[in-house]
């Protein structure tokens, strides 16, 4: 028995080691140069650098699932965020998860204290039941559901809209309450980490599992239909199954699916001789006015991002894919770091069109992965816009390619 999974991302290789554990013989048809698809990392002059700023909820069930968690050496963010403006930053941490920051918390300029509060029943909230039933509760638009909930405009703007609009690259938080729900409870649960090689070594760690010459690379299908495969420039293979774990988009067109909405993202990354700040936490645009709405050191968190001596800095830009993105980005952050910035030395910019597919309310995941005609997809877009998603997604068409060919 033989299946074809055309993309090598976090969905197609979880689908793939699911079927390679289950003695299934696999070919794995990449585009592109390596394995990991949006989840990779390069190395540039000694500095690694993930493809889009990109971090790992450790509260992810799937994760522990199907990863060697120890393997890759998580480096850990500290819980909570550091909120930028006027010059300084202010710490807003998670005080059951860091109770030395509950004093900083309550006095950090970002909302009332009866936003705080709310930020603490929030918290209780997301964190009672199953988390299954978070994406099953009502549901609005995230800045929607904030505004319900009591939260003024300032704490949204300042706080939420950074945070949330960074790890979901949505910055008018319009994207459905019910993955904001998800993400604040796996925030409120877990580490917010890297593994110490760079967010590519999960790609990689996948793929050593698949026996070697599994993943074909620089190989871009043209066309699929069911049992068949055709790439270009080469001929066409047989298989009892055909799965499409490519992103959204592509999914989209190779299979004629609906389109799927994309949310883009620039990065951009420099290198320091001296860091902007000793902290572990992510720092925030609290201005409301961005583009970059948060910013890492992500040297502070893992040292071996970084060659001694010096320092890499994340600058994330959620919606923002065009234009001098580095100048853009160094102009900002002179108006908060002062004119060292100008010291720094750009290292390269990432414009990801499809950093992950909008999840619009009503949003339902768990969304079918086998198609009328024997065909199979999975994707993030198939599941949640998320690490978790595509994990779980690869698992569960995996296990629907067994069911119909067992």
């Amino acid at each position: 028995m033989s299946v074809a999974i055309v993309g090598a991302g976090l969905a197609g290789l979880a689908c793939a080691t699911t079927l390679a554990d289950a003695g299934v013989e696999v070919a794995v048809f990449e585009a592109s140069d390596g394995v990991g698809g949006r989840v990779r990392s390069d190395v540039i002059d000694g500095f690694t650098l993930d493809r889009g700023f990109q971090v790992a909820l450790l509260a992810y069930p799937e994760m522990h699932r199907q990863l060697d968690m120890a393997a890759l050496d998580f480096q850990a963010f500290d819980p909570g965020a550091m909120v930028w403006r006027e010059g300084s930053g202010s710490v807003v941490a998670d005080p059951f998860r860091m109770p030395a920051s509950l004093l900083d918390t309550v006095q950090a300029p970002v909302g009332s204290l009866l936003d705080k509060a709310r930020i603490a029943l929030l918290r209780r909230r997301v964190q009672q039941g199953e988390a299954a039933d978070l994406l099953r509760g009502e549901d609005l638009r995230t800045t929607d559901a904030l505004r319900d909930a009591g939260f003024s405009e300032t704490i949204i703007q300042r706080f939420f809209t950074p945070l949330v609009g960074g790890i979901q690259l949505d910055p008018e938080l319009q994207d459905s309450r019910r993955i904001f729900d998800i993400i604040f409870r796996m925030l409120a649960e877990g580490d917010s980490a890297v593994p110490a090689d760079g967010m590519g070594a999960i790609p990689a760690q996948l793929a050593a599992r698949l026996p070697e010459g599994t993943v074909q690379l620089g190989a871009r299908v043209a066309s699929v239909s069911e049992g068949s495969v055709v790439v270009e420039g080469g001929s066409s293979t047989r298989h009892e199954a055909v799965v499409v774990a490519t992103e959204g988009p592509a999914a989209a067109s190779l299979l004629d699916l609906a389109p799927v909405a994309s949310k883009g993202v620039g990065c951009v990354y420099f290198a320091a001789d001296g860091a902007p700040t000793d902290s572990k936490l992510i720092v925030l645009d609290g201005t409301g006015r961005g583009p970059v709405l948060n910013v890492a050191v992500m040297s502070n968190v893992s040292s071996s991002y970084a060659p001694a001596g010096r320092n890499l800095i994340a600058a994330a830009m959620p919606g923002h894919v065009e234009g001098d993105l580095a100048r853009v980005a160094r102009q900002q952050l002179e108006g908060w770091f002062g004119p060292a910035v100008q010291g720094w030395s750009h290292l390269r910019t990432y414009r990801i069109a499809h950093g992950q597919p909008r999840q619009t309310s009503p949003f339902n995941p768990k969304q079918s992965v086998e198609l009328e005609d024997g065909r199979f997809v999975c994707g993030d877009h198939r599941d949640t816009a998320s690490i978790q998603g595509a994990l779980f997604s690869g698992r569960r068409c995996a296990e629907a390619v067994l069911r119909r060919v067992a």
